[in-house]
């Protein structure tokens, strides 16, 4: 994903405009912001407000047209939608609520899986590992990557210090509240659809070892590149019970 959001950010630079029109550009056409009175996520129990650019609308679409392809069918008297732009962060997150449909754990992160490899140019993966092998300078660039490059999916985030194997280092990215956790309200979509899959991704695809610590009190999410994710047996958020008042998929 992050050799994807590289890609895209090619496409168009705000670097090639004048400095005037940087900003303007970077809020409409690139970035998804909050446009809470805050500025900051909204309380537990509420939805936050975001504005989301083209780029990031983009995004959506991208991920969520891949994902038609292994969903079950929209409910009756509604059609999947046709093109990038058609979708929003709902129905990009209503897209993963059918492909979980009818699907083991198992199941559901192999198709994520093989999503996100449909994002990328063939040979990829080999690139990545070549240009980020797994040591501490390659965890820190690829943490600083995902605060702007991951906020359309997940929300504003920040660079943490954290520590590994006895050293420290800013390879953490602390998520203050996770987007996608938030608008689904479902604890198997956060570690089937996001957290195991994107481990696996990085840690087995990249060969960057990544460990995802979501936060089921408060939705906000740790990301730690450099660790590598304990097994889904000894891992606690497998343990998590599903959030009975607000998981829309609880019959």
């Amino acid at each position: 994903m992050v050799a994807l959001g590289l890609q895209a950010t090619h496409l168009i630079s705000p670097q090639k405009l004048p400095k005037r029109k940087q900003r303007t550009f970077s809020n409409i056409v690139i970035r998804s912001s909050i446009v809470e009175p805050s500025g900051e996520p909204a309380p537990l129990g509420q939805k936050t407000k975001y504005n989301d650019g083209l780029f990031a609308k983009a995004f959506m679409g991208l991920f969520a047209r891949k994902m038609e392809k292994f969903a079950a069918a929209p409910k009756a008297g509604t059609e999947p939608k046709k093109g990038v732009f058609d979708y929003d962060y709902e129905s990009f997150v209503e897209v993963s609520k059918r492909v979980m449909q009818g699907r083991s754990r198992l199941q559901q992160q192999q198709v994520v899986r093989q999503v996100l490899l449909s994002m990328l140019p063939p040979g990829a993966p080999a690139q990545f590992r070549e240009l980020f092998p797994p040591t501490k300078w390659a965890a820190e660039f690829n943490a600083g990557l995902t605060v702007p490059f991951f906020y359309w999916l997940v929300g504003p985030s920040e660079v943490v210090e954290v520590e590994i194997n006895g050293v420290k280092q800013k390879s953490g990215v602390h998520i203050k509240k996770c987007r996608y956790l938030e608008n689904s309200g479902c604890v198997g979509m956060c570690v089937n659809m996001c957290k195991i899959p994107t481990q696996d991704f990085f840690t087995n695809e990249f060969g960057l070892p990544l460990t995802m610590i979501p936060n089921f009190e408060d939705m906000s999410c740790e990301m730690v590149y450099g660790q590598v994710p304990p097994s889904f047996e000894e891992d606690e958020a497998s343990k998590q019970p599903c959030f009975a008042e607000i998981c829309k998929l609880i019959p």
